[in-house]
């Protein structure tokens, strides 16, 4: 870290002229601002007034001693964490750990060694230094934090709101025409915008979750809720994208009602990443298979397609990358952030349960995720 000396200011405080004259002398050779008193009261006024980054402060004065003008700047409120130097002529050490008692960061004794003090002012500095980068590196943390929440409100109002409009009226010109009733590749053009605009949809709700998530702004609200009723939903909503690849969703299991006390919007986000996932690395003319098992304190559900799988190389990854999450493009070349499933990571965590997957190359990949059957908030039950 550069240090321009100049842009210090030192309080030099003692009541002999000749040791204010040497100090003086000392602190200029090394291009620092010098500012001098005679006494305490003074120096406190000097201090009020001028701000200075360093006090150089003798003990023994009139009026104020050293131990009474650190105790006010200490409990004051203009930068009392301020360094201080003792000057003391006092060889008692009690005298000395008084000092630093009252407050002070170092000291030296009367006599002093100019080189020494030098030394020492020039470590003090350095502190003062690292502390002003500190507070500026935090003022300017906070305000980054402050843009990052105006880009949160933007995404959750500005952006979402008016995109699932536009998502709602393609999915219902996607399902009223077909191809007898506009030229082809209108169709085809009116299905592909369709299909990028669910994508940029659910990119988009996943880093508004995401990003309520880092914020701390994510609030868990467990309900009862019926999973199979979310599961159908979830498959109806998905069901102009699965006809657009050709894609067969069905439920495996033969439960048709299951409650479980959660937070359903994390329960839905989940699923609904998973159901995405299968069907983005799934070929055309397959199926993605739901199946709900049922033990004792938790429900089991998995999703299974019958794509192109996961290479050896990169399943250590795909659940395990919390900064950027694993992306890969689809059996189409659809794109993908691998926001989706670095978010059913940590919701599963948030919820108290666990995921996990088996996959084979050119097979395809059968996700896991075990939900708890009662919401236990862990934090605050630690």
């Amino acid at each position: 870290m550069e240090i321009n000396n100049s842009d210090y200011k030192i309080l030099i405080v003692d009541d002999v002229r000749a040791n204010v004259m040497l100090l003086k002398a000392l602190v200029r050779k090394n291009n620092y601002q010098v500012l001098e008193a005679s006494d305490g009261k003074q120096a406190l006024d000097l201090f009020e007034e001028h701000h200075p980054d360093l006090i150089l402060l003798d003990i023994m004065m009139p009026i104020l001693n050293g131990y009474q003008v650190m105790e006010k700047i200490r409990k004051g409120t203009t930068n009392p964490d301020i360094a201080i130097i003792l000057i003391t002529a006092l060889d008692n050490k009690e005298d000395i750990v008084k000092g630093f008692y009252a407050g002070a960061n170092d000291y030296i004794s009367k006599p002093f060694n100019n080189e020494e003090l030098e030394a020492r002012v020039k470590h003090q500095i350095y502190l003062t230094a690292a502390k002003k980068e500190i507070e500026q590196k935090t003022i300017d943390l906070i305000a980054a934090i402050k843009n990052r929440d105006k880009l949160y409100s933007v995404i959750a109002h500005d952006l979402r709101s008016p995109l699932s409009s536009v998502k709602m009226i393609l999915s219902l010109l996607v399902s009223e025409l077909d191809e007898t009733s506009i030229n082809n590749e209108l169709y085809d053009l009116l299905n592909e915008a369709n299909r990028t605009t669910e994508n940029i949809f659910i990119l988009l709700d996943n880093l508004l979750k995401w990003t309520k998530s880092q914020i701390g702004r994510l609030n868990i609200c467990p309900q009862k809720i019926n999973i199979v009723n979310i599961i159908h939903g979830l498959i109806e909503l998905y069901g102009l994208m699965s006809q657009n690849k050709r894609i067969n969703i069905r439920i495996a299991s033969k439960i048709e009602n299951l409650e479980i006390i959660s937070d359903p919007d994390i329960i839905k986000t989940i699923i609904r990443n998973l159901l995405s996932n299968a069907m983005k690395f799934s070929y055309s003319d397959s199926e993605v298979v739901f199946d709900i098992e049922e033990i004792e304190k938790c429900v089991i559900i998995s999703v299974e397609d019958f794509g192109c799988g996961i290479p050896e190389e990169n399943k250590a990854n795909i659940l395990n990358d919390k900064e950027m999450g694993y992306a890969s493009f689809g059996t189409n070349n659809e794109e993908g952030s691998g926001l989706g499933l670095s978010l059913c990571t940590e919701f599963t965590q948030k919820i108290g349960g666990k995921i996990w997957f088996e996959s084979e190359q050119d097979k395809g990949s059968k996700f896991f995720v075990c939900f708890p059957k009662v919401y236990v908030d862990n934090e605050t039950t630690q």
